[in-house]
């Protein structure tokens, strides 16, 4: 802007003031609560009451000339907009939400050299600058992950590699043995590990690494049946079904079929994780797709389409339901599906659907099977609470009533307590509580609320119970809370959204980090006793891992591996 014709300076102190504050809105919160509710209304109160504000003392109080307050006020509303059509789709939320911010807090830098060409190339820069990047999604506190546009993804690089290569499956058509990890968090969907006398001198007896190998993107976690490591990729434009060998990591089989989903904070791939059942393997992609194949082969059995069965459309994550396999179905669920049909139960043998199920609310929680007082049901977390359901019929057993706060989505699943008495659920935004079950003997249920805390608010890092304390993730920080009355025994330990197992012969906790790391931790109320701590993978790391025959097994949207567990008794 040129000031050669006013009478006045440009008033720019309340700008500055405004911008400063809009930036700090915008990222203190998410420091001090990452991917809370008060992060969320912070960006958009930067996003939206910020830049009004702004808009007020640049069109009002500036005193520059009218021309120039119109003038620059048009120009930005054109290049951002335009920054958010040219813009690679998964920076599009970015360039819209912090982008404006922003674009505000450099055009008013800009002003500060009181010439035109200055501030009309800051507008220009730093709304279409936006165009060059891309992210690889976000990490857990919701800050992304940027990239130039143009370089390669990791997804390019492995579909561009001998990694990626189909084997032959006819050459490996064996018979398989019984899986020593069945499925989503092991047998009983609990993450416990039992029979482990794990050493914890990782200085001079580290976890020894076995193979290592680029993977598809995917959040999905292992299955260990005999010598044969299954899990889910994407392929491309294909979902895929993939079988590794478990000694040495390389390629079995390959079963792929059309589809592809991905949305801009999680990427690309399947969400859930297969499940092995007597020789066949149940895998749910996250467009929907049920595939049951087998498990020696990868050749299919059956294929369903659960949207289309269901009614439901895609969640905006995408399906992410482990299959539960009880006696003769695969139970698995389809969210906020239409007519009473988001559980359905497919009979193993043909694919047909059974039964039918309700468990209202939008959920990517999966189906778990737990006995209570001598009773066999499935239980679903969903976003109005908690639903039981009989897995030979379908019919209800009962509710609990607990809904969702405001954009809160429910992923955790449940831990059971005192041989199914109580029950532990979760969210990221109400905390945990606690329930309790009991039955009549008659058909009749009840269910009561014991406590609810604020002390453990997990989202899609699951917990597990030790001896009357619950260890888990309080968003991003690792905490521990009293299961009889809900108070927290401490929090610390910043190792992200991870995921965790307990190793209940030494009371431990192995915890795989959002960043890679392969920790130790204490499984005591005492503290946080951090005992080991090992760099395993690289990248952002959601997955879930699985520890078997003393090795554990790690994958994340780009490599997978393998480690020799050290065992002993100090």
């Amino acid at each position: 802007m040129s000031g050669s014709d006013r009478t006045k300076p440009l008033r720019l102190w309340p700008g500055v003031l405004v911008a400063v504050l809009q930036l700090a809105t915008l990222y203190v919160p998410a420091w001090i609560a990452p991917a809370s509710p008060a992060m969320f209304y912070a960006m958009l109160g930067s996003l939206t009451i910020g830049t009004l504000l702004l808009l007020l003392w640049w069109l009002f109080f500036s005193r520059a000339r009218w021309s120039e307050r119109i003038g620059a006020l048009l120009l930005m509303i054109v290049a951002h907009t335009a920054a958010v059509f040219l813009a690679d789709p998964s920076a599009r939320w970015v360039a819209l939400l912090p982008g404006v911010p922003w674009l505000c807090a450099v055009f008013v830098a800009s002003l500060f050299f009181d010439r035109r060409v200055v501030t009309v190339a800051a507008i220009l820069i730093a709304s279409l600058g936006w165009t060059l990047v891309r992210t690889n999604g976000v990490r857990g506190s919701m800050d992304n992950d940027y990239a130039w546009r143009w370089s390669s993804t990791a997804e390019d690089r492995f579909l561009a590699s001998d990694a990626s290569a189909v084997p032959d499956t006819a050459a490996n058509a064996e018979t398989v043995a019984e899986a020593a990890w069945p499925g989503f968090r092991g047998s009983a969907r609990d993450g416990i590990v039992r029979g482990l006398t794990l050493g914890t001198d990782w200085k001079t007896n580290p976890p020894r690494e076995i193979w290592r190998r680029p993977v598809g993107p995917a959040w999905s976690s292992f299955v260990l049946v005999g010598d044969r490591l299954c899990t889910q990729e994407q392929r491309d434009e294909d979902e895929a079904v993939v079988c590794y060998d478990a000694a040495g990591g390389a390629p079995i089989w390959l079963h792929t079929y059309p589809g592809r989903f991905w949305e801009a904070l999680g990427g690309a791939g399947p969400r859930s994780t297969p499940t092995y059942h007597d020789g066949r393997l149940y895998a749910l992609g996250a467009t929907g797709i049920l595939s049951c194949l087998d498990a020696a082969t990868g050749e299919p059995r059956w294929t369903r389409n659960l949207a289309q069965d269901s009614g439901a459309e895609v969640p905006n994550w995408g399906f992410a339901s482990s299959p539960l396999v009880v006696d003769d179905v695969a139970i698995v669920h389809a969210p906020e599906a239409s007519d009473g049909r988001s559980v359905v139960a497919y009979d193993v043998a043909t694919g047909e659907p059974r039964w039918y199920g309700t468990a209202g609310g939008l959920s990517y929680s999966s189906p778990h099977l737990v006995t209570v007082d001598g009773v066999r049901q499935v239980v679903m977390i969903t976003g109005e609470g908690v639903f039981a359901i009989d897995p030979a019929t379908g019919e209800a057993l009962w509710m609990h009533d607990w809904p969702a706060g405001g954009g809160e989505e429910r992923v955790a699943q449940p831990a059971l307590l005192n041989g199914g008495t109580g029950m532990l659920i979760s969210s990221f935004i109400q905390g945990t509580r606690r329930i309790s079950l009991a039955s009549n003997g008659a058909g009749a249920w009840t269910t009561d609320e014991v406590w609810t805390s604020r002390a453990l608010k997990s989202h899609f890092n699951d917990l597990v119970v030790h001896r009357g304390t619950a260890y888990g993730f309080d968003r991003n920080i690792m905490a521990a809370i009293d299961v009889e009355t809900g108070e927290r025994a401490w929090k610390g330990g910043r190792y992200g959204n991870g995921q965790l197992l307990l190793l209940p012969d030494r009371d431990l906790l192995l915890v795989l980090s959002e960043r890679g790391e392969l920790v130790l931790l204490r499984a005591t109320p005492e503290r946080l006793e951090e005992v080991a701590k090992v760099e395993a993978l690289d990248g952002k790391t959601w997955n879930h891992p699985i520890v078997a025959n003393g090795v554990v097994y790690l994958r994340n949207a780009e490599e997978a591996a393998a480690f020799r567990l050290p065992l002993g008794s100090e």
